[in-house]
């Protein structure tokens, strides 16, 4: 945790994973009632890194994603894990300017906490089919703002020469209640892979110190496994992420735009 007052600390996102038959475990947490959200998922990577079964960009904790469907498509742009001090200028704390939003959040999963940094720009549906199709260049809608973000935060990294790796199906079902929580399901298939996550987000409040929301935050954390085990679903322990291990399968298998 960053800081002392509810100022200074971040929105967490609690996240645990599950695999084997999604849509069995779909269906026991009560994910197979509620409206749906269908979207198609691409990743960019370098292509040349790619050709050699490699992903340059996520191990340099950059993350380009692509979601196409549902209300309206959004590109991605997220430094994961990242330092507090490396997001400087405007970049030092989140905003808000339609289309873009500007996020910075702690991730906790079963390998432990990291904090993530994304920059999302909304696009009009169905305007960035053309740049994750064979051929395309997959950086070409990257705007301005998320050039800079990435020259500011992260300078190693570059945006330029990527090709799109997908689709993987999403199905997304949010603010499904286990107990007391309202949790965001969902699940991903792709190239043999399914994953099924779940999520919360825990915000800081107005009277929080560091140590309180710490402490809240992991009651939420142990809520949300049990919520899950209790319906007779089991948690993943694969300690890889599964970006990773979808990036890694799709990069590996040749599963390219």
């Amino acid at each position: 945790m960053c800081g002392s007052d509810a100022m200074d600390l971040l929105p967490v996102e609690i996240k645990v994973n599950v695999e084997g038959d999604v849509a069995a475990a779909l269906a026991a947490l009560g994910g197979s009632h509620g409206p749906m959200t269908r979207r198609r998922i691409w990743f960019a990577e370098d292509r040349d890194g790619v050709e050699e079964g490699h992903v340059p960009l996520l191990e340099d904790g950059v993350i380009v994603r692509f979601r196409i469907g549902g209300k309206s498509d959004d590109l991605t742009v997220k430094l994961r894990p990242c330092e507090r001090k490396s997001l400087v200028g405007r970049f030092s704390a989140p905003f808000e300017v339609e289309p873009i939003t500007y996020k910075i959040e702690d991730d906790w999963s079963a390998n432990g906490h990291v904090l993530a940094a994304s920059l999302v720009r909304d696009h009009k549906p169905g305007t960035l089919l053309g740049a994750v199709q064979q051929g395309a260049d997959a950086a070409a809608p990257i705007d301005a703002v998320q050039h800079q973000f990435v020259h500011a935060c992260a300078p190693p990294a570059r945006l330029d020469g990527l090709v799109a790796l997908g689709p993987i199906l999403s199905t997304k079902v949010d603010d499904v209640p286990l107990g007391d929580l309202e949790v965001d399901l969902e699940a991903w298939s792709v190239a043999g892979l399914e994953f099924l996550e779940a999520s919360i987000r825990v915000k800081p409040k107005d009277e929080d110190d560091a140590e309180e929301f710490a402490a809240r935050a992991e009651r939420k954390q142990r809520k949300l496994r049990d919520a899950v085990t209790e319906r007779g679903v089991t948690l993943s322990e694969d300690p890889e992420s599964k970006t990773r291990r979808v990036l890694l399968a799709l990069a590996g298998a040749g599963v390219r735009s």
